[in-house]
């Protein structure tokens, strides 16, 4: 499904997306840190679901918004490419692939 993300690569476009439910995720640093779980992610100029999901920081921008479950969310981000999968440097096993987030969420507003 994110195929449609990799033809858009480097590029900031608008797009909206269902607040399903908050989460954690653990830092590079130990801390814990706050995210939110984005669901039927819709590229609003083309009117085409680009995802099914994606996790996002749980910023003040996101705060601000007043996030309700299940109301749609629209928002601004860049395509961005990165490396995901499992890496054994010791077992010469590496497994990544690349697949395409959004990024830098910025203009975000309740619908």
């Amino acid at each position: 499904m994110r195929k449609d993300l990799a033809k858009r690569s480097g590029e900031r476009r608008r797009f909206s997306g269902i607040f399903s439910r908050f989460g954690t995720k653990t830092s590079y640093t130990g801390y814990s840190e706050e995210t939110i779980l984005l669901t039927n992610i819709i590229d609003l100029e083309t009117n085409q679901e680009v995802a099914d999901h994606i996790w996002f920081a749980y910023t003040k921008a996101f705060q601000s918004a007043g996030l309700l479950p299940g109301r749609r969310v629209s928002f601004d981000a860049r395509v961005r490419e990165y490396s995901k999968g499992y890496v054994n440097k010791s077992y010469k096993i590496n497994r990544r692939t690349t697949d395409y987030k959004l990024s830098h969420p910025t203009k975000i507003e309740m619908l």
